[in-house]
Order: structure tokens, then C-alpha cells, then sequence
């Protein structure tokens, strides 16, 4: 793995809302945990969008806690971090879904933005298979307005778009199997259908500083990953301890059904 410049990931962040091309993993790493997740798919079933996921497999929960993952965080929200969400994205081979031009944080009822979102690839993300575009240094230009929509292509929960997005200004952000980018909740991002025969695999995991708190409702929960919560916002999601454990499978469903509850609710 490639030692990080710290310092020039939280300027590079600060600057344009996100950062891309971070190696965490090398190739036989990113292909273990690959197979880890496709395994599991035998048991269970497809895992795209499934919330919560480190909570029901332990190939995520190890993703998302590794030291080095969490010292890029660390740098973007400071030292006292809660795991919020963790969720495959999955664009099979040859597929029309995408993600239309949208800002993370617009539904989520969180008090304040000190969020980051990382995205791990599991397999190439690539200009065909559908990478994210981003516009650098959108997370400066406040809330955009969203329409919500019924478009059964798009992974997003509501359609969620934002219209009229001078598309000139984004970057593509390309990854290798085991390299990450990081974007905050503000920053403007999208991608396109999958054109590859490959599935395009990425791991989604979603932090906070441990002071942000749900606004809409008391139920929501997290897991303190590295620091200290003087704060107790969130009720305590359990780390999965073994893949597919039934009690674990129960559970997983109940805060899925309540984070898509959430999200849906203005």
C-alpha cells in the first residue's frame, strides 16, 4: 500500500470536495474481498444497496475501519469519528443503472456537514463501467435544488436530481481495484450506465464527526470507529462478528427499512 501525503489529501479535499485515486488496497487485497461479498451473495442474495452492511458481513466492517481508511477521515472530520453507513454500490455488467447529478447530505436530516463519504472499488471503475464524476469545489456552493423521480435506473432511493449541471466542469474519477475516493456530503457527483462485461463493485461507507446528530426523528444509530462520543446522538449499530448470522440478518433489515424511511422523508 502507498504511504499517504496526509497533509496534501485534507488541502486537496478542502479545496475541491473530494479526493480520488487513494490506494488502500492492492489488487489480490481488493480481489479477496471481492470474492468475500460474492460468496456471501450465494446465501443471501444480491448485496447492492443493502444499508448497513457491516453490521451483517465482516469484510465491510474490516474496509471500513482499517487504520489507514480511517486516517484520511480523520483529516476530514477530525479525530472522533462515527461510522454511519456502509453499502455496496453495484452496477452489474452491461447495465443501464447510473446515479444522476446530486449532493449526498440534501436528505439525510443531519444538523451539520462534517461528513465524508469514501467509495473503496472492488473491481476497475472505469470512463465504461461507470466511475463518479465529480465538480470540484461544488461542497462551497450550498444546497441545489433536487427533483424526485420514479426512474427505476437510478440507484438513488428518490431519482434525486439536480437539473440544468454545466457537466463541462466534471472530472471523471477512475479507480483500480483497492483505490478509494473520498467527497464531501456537498460536493456535486454522478456516474454513468455500466458499459463493461464486468460488474462494477465499490464499497460506499458514509462517516461522521461524532457531535453531527439526526434531526428528524431519535432512532437513527452509528458506531464509534476511532476517538471518543461525548455526544450519544445515535443509538449503537453491532459490528458483525460473523457473516449472515441470523439475529444479525433480523437486525439489518429492521435499520434498513428505518434509514430508507429516513432518507425518504423531507
Amino acid at each position: 500500500m502507498a504511504n499517504h501525503d496526509l497533509a496534501k489529501i485534507k488541502s486537496d479535499y478542502e479545496r475541491d470536495g473530494y479526493v480520488s485515486g487513494i490506494e488502500l488496497l492492492n489488487q489480490s487485497e481488493a480481489n479477496t474481498h471481492r470474492e468475500r461479498l460474492e460468496r456471501a451473495e450465494t446465501d443471501f442474495g444480491n448485496m447492492h444497496y443493502k444499508s448497513k452492511i457491516h453490521t451483517l458481513l465482516t469484510s465491510p466492517l474490516e474496509l471500513a475501519t482499517m487504520p489507514a481508511m480511517l486516517d484520511i477521515v480523520e483529516q476530514m472530520i477530525g479525530p472522533d469519528i462515527l461510522l454511519y453507513n456502509v453499502t455496496y454500490i453495484i452496477k452489474e455488467a452491461n447495465s443501464p443503472s447510473h446515479v444522476s447529478w446530486h449532493q449526498d447530505l440534501t436528505y439525510w436530516g443531519l444538523s451539520h456537514d462534517d461528513q465524508v463519504s469514501a467509495w473503496l472499488a472492488l473491481s476497475p471503475a472505469t470512463a465504461e463501467s461507470g466511475c463518479m464524476r465529480m465538480i470540484p469545489g461544488s461542497h462551497t456552493d450550498g444546497v441545489y435544488d433536487h427533483e424526485t423521480g420514479e426512474d427505476e435506473t437510478n440507484v438513488l432511493l428518490q431519482s434525486q436530481t439536480i437539473r440544468g449541471i454545466d457537466e463541462s466542469k466534471s472530472v471523471m474519477c477512475p479507480l483500480k481495484p483497492g483505490e478509494a475516493s473520498f467527497h464531501h456530503g456537498w460536493t456535486l457527483h454522478a456516474s454513468m450506465p455500466n458499459n463493461s462485461n464486468d460488474r462494477r463493485i465499490g464499497l460506499n461507507i458514509q462517516y461522521l464527526a461524532a457531535h453531527v446528530r439526526q434531526t428528524k426523528h431519535d432512532l437513527d444509530t452509528a458506531m464509534l470507529v476511532r476517538g471518543k462520543d461525548d455526544y450519544n446522538n445515535f443509538g449503537i449499530d453491532l459490528p458483525a462478528e460473523r457473516d449472515l448470522d441470523p439475529v444479525a440478518i433480523a437486525r439489518q433489515a429492521e435499520l434498513e427499512r428505518m434509514h430508507v424511511e429516513t432518507a425518504g422523508t423531507a
